[in-house]
């Protein structure tokens, strides 16, 4: 099971940084992501990484946000930078024991078959 943390309420334009562990444990995925889902929308993808080490990014975030593991400290991470109101949502880690070779897998919640506990970002003056 994973558990993401590190939501709060930030100022527009201000940073987060969001974290994701396996309760101590070695991340069981080779692939991970974060996906987010506002109130009354569905799910979306933020951004994933490869087994290789590739980062995927949706476009509303790209170049605001960067996603890393350090499996050192079997942890994912999530930094958001330059937030906007429309940011705010639920933040949910997501992994997957595959490793894909299409671009378009990365992007698919189907794809991932391991999930997280969501953490809230609320991004409001």
């Amino acid at each position: 099971q994973l558990q993401a943390s590190g939501g709060g309420v930030v100022q527009p334009g201000g940073s987060l940084r969001l974290s994701c562990g396996a309760s101590g444990r070695t991340l069981p995925s080779n692939t991970m992501a974060w996906f987010r889902q506002a109130p009354g929308k569905e799910r979306e993808f933020v951004a994933a990484v490869a087994h290789s080490g590739g980062e995927y990014y949706a476009d509303s975030v790209q170049g605001r946000f960067t996603i890393s593991r350090d499996n050192s400290k079997n942890t994912l991470y999530l930094q958001m930078g330059s937030l906007k109101p429309e940011d705010s949502a639920v933040y949910f880690c997501a992994g997957s024991r595959r490793i894909y070779t299409r671009r378009s897998d990365y992007y698919r919640s189907p794809s991932y078959d391991l999930w997280g506990q969501g953490t809230l970002v609320t991004v409001s003056s």
